[in-house]
């Protein structure tokens, strides 16, 4: 019995949960985290003994205009919901971090064992959660994982992103926005994959570790959006290929690179299977017939405002 609990914030909508929305092993409870006579209701009526935890702001550029926002979900909202579930008993909570916890790197791979130094307030309000999860396990014994994974894409994600934002400001015929010289790197994984990688850490993941879920697809900013506009656009020369990117200011920190290793997790039995242009073909596709599928998609692909220092 899978239980889905979302607030339905701004970039949600029920339209992705059409196909399995009348399961009977499914179900889908509206509520907020950072309630927590909700959660705690929730664990005393669902007979819940696994939580996958995703829940959370994750928008790098809304972070720096609502740190203070972000830090209430991503923290609070995180420490409400393992304390609950450790009050519930819960068999395994699995906490869904992120690798800008590790901050930026030029050459240096990050393992589990690597120190948490995080850039911008997102990354910095993921880093504090892990802290909270993870003295749990510390006191208590109570069986947390936390995983931390390289950017995802693919169908229905909302168009804030960087992928789906530019495959959708190209299916309107406007230009992908490169902040600063457009050389940062991101390493990408099909949503699938991940999928895979979270369901072989509930299974196999141990007690109070650590996963990191990487993948080998590095690519800068660049070079994503002149792949896209090829795809998309089909141009045939530099100059044609240049009129699709207008260039604008960096945000405050934007880190260079976020590499990985993965080893830990592929030791578990976990590698990633989606080729690039396999993937990026299924999602081009998806958007193409669904970008109306939230109702504020048009304000996604608006330039965003700038950043004031971080607070």
């Amino acid at each position: 019995m899978i239980i889905n609990l979302d607030k339905l914030d701004y970039c949600a909508s029920l339209k992705n949960l059409e196909t399995i929305c009348n399961k009977q092993n499914y179900k889908f409870i509206q509520g907020d985290i950072c309630d927590p006579h909700f959660v705690k209701l929730l664990f005393e009526t669902e007979k819940i003994d696994m939580v996958l935890h995703f829940a959370a702001q994750t928008h790098v550029d809304l972070s720096f205009v609502r740190a203070f926002e972000f830090t209430y979900v991503n923290v609070y909202g995180t420490h409400v919901l393992v304390s609950a579930a450790h009050e519930a008993r819960v068999e395994k909570f699995i906490y869904v971090s992120t690798d800008e916890v590790y901050g930026g790197s030029l050459d240096k791979e990050f393992d589990e064992s690597s120190p948490k130094q995080p850039t911008n307030p997102y990354a910095s309000s993921k880093a504090a959660a892990e802290c909270f999860v993870q003295s749990y396990w510390e006191r208590y014994k109570f069986p947390v994982v936390i995983t931390r994974s390289s950017n995802v894409y693919g169908p229905h994600q909302y168009p804030e992103k960087v992928i789906p934002k530019f495959i959708s400001l190209l299916q309107h015929n406007r230009k992908c926005c490169i902040h600063g010289s457009g050389l940062q790197t991101r390493n990408f994984l099909y949503a699938t994959d991940v999928v895979e990688a979270f369901l072989t850490v509930l299974k196999k993941g141990q007690p109070g570790e650590i996963y990191n879920i990487g993948s080998s697809l590095e690519m800068s900013v660049l070079q994503l959006a002149r792949e896209l506009i090829q795809l998309i656009k089909e141009t045939k020369s530099e100059s044609e290929m240049e009129r699709w990117v207008d260039y604008v200011n960096d945000r405050p920190t934007n880190d260079m690179r976020y590499p990985m290793k993965s080893e830990k997790i592929h030791g578990l039995g976990w590698r990633p299977k989606v080729p690039w242009k396999e993937g990026i073909k299924r999602t081009i596709e998806w958007y193409r017939e669904n970008f109306h599928n939230w109702k504020n998609a048009e304000k996604a692909l608006e330039p965003f405002p700038a950043q004031p220092p971080f607070v």
